[in-house]
């Protein structure tokens, strides 16, 4: 039955809302100064502490500015840790800019290619809307972010630097949107009339377009390089002429291919593998793969690979209780519940299932704090730059990892005998409208 809200009943509202004083005292600070600042608890700040009982080596952070390249900056940060502890170099970084553009490239060829294979649906069709919807995008997971270093390798931050448009993605990512999704119609019609040569042709074309599209943005990858760094004890390095791949093989001492994403997704079934192929951005590259298990599973495992040395590549939902400033996370952070004295609880599964929560962002765990086995807080390495947090790293609660952290990279030898016997199961495949998309 439809309710329709009535005068009498408004008035009702109103009179409750006055016949307590606190309220307009509530509201008054609330107004000048936002529900966020009027709802802070500087109780935080006394328990993150900033001190760890494991940490890796860090100094300097990344920024990934204006974009949705998280999941890159996360992973080539996780890469050049590993560089850093093999070749004493902690400070030594690599370039996002190089991978971003192959991203480009493979991520229009794969949309091309989901366009073809569903021609013959409607375009108001749900799965055809989501694909529409994801062209030009920046945003990605890690495999997504393996497959291109596998395919291209990668190269130092100076051999291909930052530039406008990577540091400011949105100009570039509206034009291939509309340039994907006008070539799509084009490639659909050629579906629909059977016309196959044709249909490899414009295929081939409109590559080429995003090619020269992306090159003139972005400027082209090199080829070959000269590496050259002085390590952390002022020794100088120089190899000439590697190429990308050569570069990684030689200097990564690293097996992509060894490393799981344990997810926490409640609204799934736990101990199944499951796979976003509406994703996947390379063809013939890695799977997304999702293992969903318990928490304590995700826990273990991080700290056990920071405990070898290694950081940890993590999904989760950062705006949630996070201030910017402060590099605080905190379930606490903001106690809009006492404010507007109203339930705001939502169970994981019930913000996943309903979309108040998502994976909205990646960054890289690079320390720990355990007192007598039990964990108190998680040293961050986050992509915003230096003037966020201390010095570019935050420092997050326990409990704001189990609530809002659905993602961790580790080795697949931190898992139980039985998950890795999963990753050889058949994977359930997601809609490109799920809830881990």
């Amino acid at each position: 039955m439809s309710h329709e809200l009535t005068l009498q009943e408004l008035a009702e509202f109103s009179a409750n809302f006055n016949a307590d004083p606190k309220n307009q005292v509530i509201a008054r600070a609330a107004a000048r100064s936002g529900v966020l600042e009027a709802s802070y608890n500087e109780r935080v700040a006394g328990r993150l502490t900033r001190v760890f009982s494991t940490e890796l080596p860090t100094d300097n952070v990344t920024n990934q500015k204006q974009s949705g390249r998280c999941w890159l900056f996360s992973t080539l940060n996780v890469l050049r840790h590993d560089f850093g502890a093999k070749h004493k170099a902690k400070n030594f970084t690599l370039s996002q800019s190089y991978n971003f553009f192959w991203d480009k490239l493979e991520r229009a060829n794969l949309f091309y290619e989901k366009v073809i294979e569903t021609a013959d649906k409607p375009l108001d069709d749900r799965e055809v809307r989501s694909y529409f919807d994801f062209a030009g995008h920046d945003g990605g997971q890690w495999h997504m972010a393996i497959s291109l270093v596998k395919k291209y390798g990668v190269v130092p931050s100076y051999v291909m630097p930052e530039s406008f448009n990577t540091s400011a993605t949105n100009g570039l990512a509206s034009a291939l949107a509309d340039k994907e999704r006008k070539d799509a119609l084009a490639l659909r019609r050629l579906a629909q009339a059977g016309d196959q040569e044709g249909l490899e042709k414009a295929r081939k074309t409109f590559l080429n377009e995003i090619y020269r599209m992306v090159a003139i943005a972005v400027g082209e990858p090199p080829k070959t390089f000269d590496l050259e760094y002085r390590d952390d004890d002022k020794n100088y390095h120089l190899e000439k002429n590697l190429t990308p791949v050569s570069f990684f093989n030689k200097y990564f001492d690293v097996d992509l291919d060894d490393y799981v994403v344990l997810t926490n997704a409640p609204d799934h079934e736990y101990g199944k593998l499951y796979h976003l192929g509406a994703e996947d951005n390379v063809e013939g590259g890695s799977p997304i793969l999702f293992l969903n298990v318990p928490m304590e599973y995700l826990e273990q495992a991080a700290v056990a690979q920071l405990k070898d040395g290694e950081a940890v590549w993590f999904g989760n939902d950062v705006l949630r209780q996070m201030d910017r400033k402060t590099g605080y996370l905190d379930t606490d952070l903001y106690k809009l519940e006492d404010l507007f004295d109203v339930d705001l609880s939502l169970s994981k599964a019930d913000r996943l299932a309903t979309g108040a929560g998502e994976v909205s962002h990646a960054m890289t765990l690079v320390g720990v704090d355990e007192d007598k086995g039990d964990i108190r807080q998680w040293k961050v390495e986050n992509s915003w730059g230096d003037k966020s947090g201390e010095k570019g790293f935050f420092v997050m609660s326990h409990n704001w990892f189990k609530e809002y952290v659905y993602e961790v990279v580790v080795h697949k030898k931190y898992l139980t005998k039985d998950q890795q016997e999963l990753l050889s199961s058949t994977p359930v495949e997601l809609a490109p409208w799920d809830s881990l998309a």
